[in-house]
């Protein structure tokens, strides 16, 4: 079969592209330098990010699913509940979903909405900003856990109020921007809406009778939440490894000594230079004092998993404090990689073309999230 014309021009441009990072990174680092880096900087985020990343994965897997079982997230759905329409014009059982992806990943906000017993209480434009709603909270629990396990409480606790807000602006900008463009959205997705005063059989997570005792259920939750967790922490290998090799690459410098010695996590600063030109917008918005901390979000956009693989270098070379973990929390749980989900989140809901609306969005929220979680923490500082 004979390649299109745009089959030919892609691969054109891509291998153009390729050839010039690679012939501009290795001129200024070494050819046998930059594989050298690139290898070595690999295998050091295997060994010491990732498998921390995973045994946190673990543990916060088998801690979630004892909250399942043991009708903790349950009880967090019902106190919720009163708070989805005034803050996200959402119904209330759509608690459970923030709750159910903070605990997990973003695409748990999918398997609900195909539950028609669930969607019957949304309007068809509801259903559609549920993708926004719910990866404004993927991995969360796995976020705050990984910033207060560097001694960051505050940071973490006042980036997870950052992420809060641009949850809230997220979700009500993808419903306006949907009703403006389609205003016949505004019809139940179902032919019967159900009243959301009435206790739903499968939406709410009860904890069903169960004929093994508290210890043996113990054990099960616990051991089947933490092969979730192994699942998921092999999930953020590839981002990690990939992601943030590439993002560590352009963004860090030769080091201390200032020659190239093909060691791990070397690089030529051009995210940093790029960043530089205009400093003063992400000192005043964030408050990031080196220009290396735009890594984060950048990297954050494709895979929050993957930006938390920076983090054991950033806080080796100091550059880490606070506020940069409030900014770092809110944008990483708000974005939670939405470049890589949204589009898959939103075809499975059968409504590819709202993607643009929805991108847009949650990349204007998650600024505001991290702007929120700057200021919040500066006044936090002062009290």
């Amino acid at each position: 079969m004979k390649p299109s014309r745009r089959t030919t021009l892609e691969a054109v441009v891509f291998l153009a592209l390729l050839i010039l990072v690679f012939s501009v990174v290795g001129a200024l680092m070494g050819g046998s330098n930059m594989i050298n880096t690139i290898m070595n900087t690999a295998h050091d985020l295997l060994l010491n990010t990732v498998f921390y990343l995973m045994g946190i994965t673990v543990l916060t897997g088998a801690l979630s699913k004892l909250m399942s079982e043991f009708g903790v997230v349950s009880l967090l759905e019902r106190f919720l509940r009163p708070l989805m329409k005034p803050l996200y014009n959402l119904p209330g059982v759509a608690a459970l979903g923030g709750v159910m992806t903070f605990l997990s990943d973003n695409p748990a906000i999918i398997t609900l909405s195909k539950d028609k017993t669930f969607s019957g209480y949304f309007k068809k434009y509801q259903l559609i900003s549920l993708t926004n709603f719910g990866t404004a909270f993927g991995m969360g629990f796995v976020v705050i856990v990984t910033m207060i396990g560097l001694g960051y409480v505050t940071g973490g606790l006042v980036g997870l109020f950052g992420a809060f807000c641009g949850s809230v602006i997220s979700t009500r900008l993808m419903q306006r921007s949907c009703l403006k463009a389609w205003p016949e959205l505004d019809t139940p997705v179902l032919d019967e809406v159900l009243d959301d005063s009435v206790k739903r059989p499968v939406a709410t997570v009860e904890v069903p009778e169960k004929k093994d005792g508290v210890f043996m259920r113990f054990l099960n939750a616990a051991l089947d939440g933490g092969k979730n967790g192994v699942d998921l922490g092999l999930q953020i290998i590839p981002g990690v490894l990939i992601i943030s090799t590439a993002v560590m690459m352009i963004t860090f410098d030769a080091g201390a000594s200032g020659e190239y010695t093909g060691a791990a996590y070397q690089g030529v600063p051009i995210l940093t230079w790029l960043a530089d030109k205009i400093h003063w917008v992400f000192e005043w918005l964030f408050g990031f004092e080196s220009m290396q901390l735009i890594a984060f979000p950048m990297t954050a956009l494709g895979a929050v998993g993957a930006a938390l693989g920076l983090l054991p270098t950033f806080n080796a070379t100091g550059l880490l404090d606070g506020n940069a973990i409030a900014v770092f929390t809110a944008i990483g749980m708000c974005w939670s990689g939405f470049l890589s989900t949204h589009t898959a989140m939103l075809d499975s809901l059968g409504y590819r073309k709202a993607i643009p609306k929805a991108i847009s969005a949650h990349a204007i929220s998650g600024l505001c999230a991290g702007v929120i979680a700057h200021f919040t923490y500066l006044l936090v500082t002062l009290i």
